[in-house]
């Protein structure tokens, strides 16, 4: 067990089921072991989940669904808030448990929970905020009512790289709108979405409420767990995060039950860097935008598209500040980047990297794993990179930067939009005119200007073409757990 976990921590934090309010073993017993990918020490086993215990979860969800309807949504409000208050009191700890199972630095982790905790807060304000409407017909005959009622029990499935945000951002617009959940949380990375989901069991105890509302199956065998749950009647609504190609495979589970989907899948963001960009502010930009949680985000800057007149300073300086970063366990002091999640994402990027060079690129600094445990890799900064490369066609997930130059705006664009994906772009120019054009023509749902953040709890997060359905965060989150209903008067 690690040893940056407080004992009160490491010896009360669930490793269990939780279904129907209760923690509890999973079926036979099994378990699998979460492990800190930055010494590669077993943290805890963690139980796992068979389709029995799934289909468990989901009856207790499904049991709780009309009593939790029926709480007044100023209620349910009430306990996302006070859930929101208990994470933020304990931030230190949880900020430790993100670093111990996903690497990341404990200043980035404590942003996180943060972040994290901020879905809570905004959709306890948003649970009383649905939007309705009464009207008298235009032919005059009759009044139309329309109001909003909750879609059901939800499964929700989360990623590994961002465990209280990714979880935090499902389940705050779920239960503000009414709506029972299980969750499914990654393999990898369970435990922090196990402590939140604590936090909440606690405080709906507290309050009397109904058990069931929150239910959680981690669980070494995904498609064992999720699959029977997408086939059941009593399922209503799948919201997931993760890779595009899985998203494609749930959906086409979901559509037998023609279930309400929301996906944020893969991206592929261009960081666009024009000619009259301020040089000092885009590289600062750079930083943020690329290594985030060591380059493991969706949103994460993936190919750099810089006219040529800037090209070889961008990719100069940019490979100056990669080489001063201090790479090591999030845990250690003045850590600036931390592991990948495991020894197979690292032998991914490498691939990467390997099939850059092997078409003309060059390494200006990192292109190399370094010595010793842990799953790492060093900050790599790519110039000479080609729009044939596979670093510039597919998602990195890592700390790798391929510089890329273009001649002029109808090329930048262009250049940008060369992808199925669209999640995220960024682009740094000093003229309005440019950043209106790129605002408008740049195919991707979020896009930042002179930003290399765009993640916010009040903004609406999600992509368009293969980047996925829906949108979380924001006003329009609640709206993926609502259902529209017409009532002629």
């Amino acid at each position: 067990m690690s040893t940056s976990l407080s004992p009160a921590l490491a010896a009360h934090l669930p490793t269990g089921l939780l279904v129907g309010g209760h923690w509890g073993a999973a079926t036979g017993g099994r378990t699998f072991e979460v492990c800190d990918p930055a010494t590669e020490e077993v943290l805890f086993d963690v139980a796992d989940a068979s389709p029995e215990d799934a289909r468990r979860a989901l009856g207790a969800a499904h049991d709780a669904a009309a009593a939790w309807r029926a709480v007044a949504p100023r209620e349910r409000g009430e306990v996302l808030r006070a859930a929101y208050e208990r994470i933020v009191a304990r931030a230190d700890d949880v900020a430790a448990l993100i670093t111990a199972e996903c690497g990341k630095p404990y200043s980035e982790a404590r942003a996180e929970v943060l972040y994290g905790a901020d879905f809570l807060r905004w959709y306890a304000e948003e649970a009383v905020r649905f939007p309705g409407l009464v009207r008298t017909a235009p032919a005059g005959a009759n009044r139309q009512l329309v109001h909003r009622r909750p879609v059901g029990p939800s499964l929700l499935i989360t990623p590994w790289n961002f465990p209280i945000a990714m979880a935090t951002r499902k389940i705050g617009p779920a239960l503000a709108a009414g709506c029972t959940v299980v969750v499914k949380p990654a393999a990898q990375t369970p435990l922090t979405t196990m402590l939140v989901a604590e936090v909440l069991r606690a405080e709906l105890e507290d309050r009397g409420l109904p058990a069931g509302v929150v239910n959680v199956v981690p669980t070494s065998r995904p498609a064992d767990a999720t699959s029977p749950l997408l086939t059941d009647p009593r399922l209503r609504k799948l919201s997931f995060t993760g890779s595009t190609a899985v998203g494609r495979t749930l959906l086409a589970q979901a559509s037998g039950q023609v279930l309400s989907a929301s996906m944020e899948l893969g991206g592929n963001a261009p960081f666009v860097v024009m000619a009259d960009a301020d040089l000092d502010a885009a590289v600062e930009g750079a930083m943020v935008a690329k290594l985030r949680n060591t380059g493991q985000s969706c949103v994460a800057a993936n190919r750099f598209l810089v006219h040529d007149s800037l090209a070889r300073p961008f990719a100069r300086r940019l490979a100056e500040r990669f080489e001063a970063l201090r790479l090591g366990p999030g845990a250690e002091p003045g850590v600036d980047l931390g592991p990948l999640i495991d020894a197979a994402a690292v032998d991914k990027v490498d691939a990467f990297v390997g099939d850059a060079v092997a078409r003309g690129a060059q390494v200006l600094t990192g292109g190399e794993r370094p010595d010793g445990p842990g799953s790492f890799y060093r900050p790599t900064v790519l110039a000479g990179v080609g729009p044939d490369a596979r670093v510039a066609r597919e998602e990195v997930f890592g700390p790798v930067a391929p510089v890329i130059a273009f001649t002029d705006d109808d090329e930048a664009i262009a250049l940008a939009n060369d992808t199925e994906l669209g999640l995220a772009a960024y682009a740094y120019t000093t003229s309005l005119a440019r950043a209106m054009r790129l605002a408008d023509e740049l195919e991707a749902g979020m896009i930042g200007i002179n930003r290399g953040m765009v993640s916010d709890a009040s903004a609406p997060f999600g992509g368009m073409k293969q980047s996925g359905l829906g949108r979380e965060g924001g006003e329009a989150g609640i709206e993926e757990y609502l259902e529209t209903v017409y009532v002629a008067l």
